[in-house]
């Protein structure tokens, strides 16, 4: 599957890795949270493997014996404290948001980090007004890589597959947008390695948001 560019209608992305940069932010709560086990700190190499495949998922394998009942509500208290000073926009993101905005896409943000952390960041980063779209997992019944938050997404903007094209940086988000029947490009700049994104066979492999933003924003 690719992009057709002549069809395209509206461009989405995965937030972390992709626009943003919030691995400083996830590292120091998820360190909060062992902290309160009497575990020592991660450094952010570490607890980057982990980030984009939910909050479940984060604290099962970086905190041994997480109770979700209780340390994703910790997590989710302490991370307003770091939210805005450990993340910054990836570069070329904004140039490549206005670039889409400017073309008259949609640009939305569909992502397994809490909406209401996406959209404070969105809101801090200066991205908000160019963006038309903010889907999160309290929004569908499955997270990604369950196709559930693309097809919401292609719903409420009342587009077909091949009008959108969802932009990430991980092999979860490859299989999310193959299982939404949407074109995927990707980034090589959030969890998974350029070899790993290359052996999952998106339909492009760009080195930054910097080439979508050229690509895409004529």
């Amino acid at each position: 599957m690719s992009a057709d560019l002549g069809a395209l209608k509206a461009v989405l992305f995965d937030f972390d890795g992709t626009l943003g940069d919030s691995y400083a932010a996830i590292t120091a709560s998820v360190n909060h949270v062992r902290a309160a086990h009497g575990l020592p700190p991660l450094d952010e190499a570490e607890v980057r493997r982990h980030v984009g495949r939910g909050p479940a998922y984060l604290l099962e394998h970086t905190v041994p014996g997480a109770d979700l009942n209780v340390d994703w509500p910790r997590y989710r208290a302490h991370h307003p404290s770091v939210l805005e000073s450990g993340t910054r926009l990836l570069p070329g993101a904004a140039e490549a948001v206005a670039a889409l905005a400017a073309r008259g896409l949609t640009v939305g943000v569909c992502s397994n980090k809490p909406l209401a952390f996406t959209r404070r960041l969105l809101d801090y980063l200066g991205l908000a007004g160019q963006v038309g779209l903010v889907l999160g997992p309290e929004d569908v019944a499955r997270p990604k890589p369950a196709p559930d938050m693309l097809l919401a997404a292609l719903e409420r903007l009342g587009l077909q597959p091949e009008q959108v094209l969802y932009v990430g940086d991980m092999t979860v988000d490859i299989e999310t947008a193959r299982s939404a029947g949407v074109a995927v490009w990707v980034v090589p700049t959030g969890s998974d390695t350029r070899e790993a994104l290359a052996a999952a066979r998106p339909d492009r492999l760009l080195n930054s948001l910097a080439e979508l933003g050229a690509q895409l924003g004529g």
